[in-house]
């Protein structure tokens, strides 16, 4: 199995800005696409962005698009959404997830998932 454990979450002001980083560990020697989820109270939970395990190809929901920034360190099995310009919109838990062969929004099936972090915009 792939344990996968996010921090990096808190409260902050419109327009900061705030780095999530999610940790990998178990059996990570494969090859992993990785992705990031966010949900809001009462809401289902909205593709945020993804990568592949080469990082050749990233994809970003429109919502986010030009604000945030996902890479990733394997050497380190680390995955990290850098955030800037949040809004209240932006106020949701925030999940990693991975999977060996599903990419972009349908990892939102993805065999492992994070706990999550908080991430509360507010002024």
């Amino acid at each position: 199995q792939v344990q996968l454990v996010e921090s990096g979450g808190g409260l902050v002001q419109p327009g900061d800005s705030q780095r999530l980083s999610c940790v990998a560990s178990g059996m990570t020697s494969t090859a992993l696409n990785m992705g990031w989820f966010r949900q809001a109270p009462g809401k289902e939970r909205e593709f945020v962005g993804a990568i592949t395990w080469s990082g050749d190809s990233i994809l970003y929901a429109d919502s986010v698009k030009g604000r945030f920034t996902i890479s990733r360190d394997n050497a380190k099995n680390t995955l990290y959404l850098q955030m800037n310009s949040l809004n209240l919109e932006d106020t949701a838990v925030y999940y990693c997830a991975a999977d060996r062969g599903r990419y972009g929004p349908s990892l939102l099936s993805a065999a492992y998932w994070g706990q999550g972090t908080q991430v509360t915009v507010s002024s």
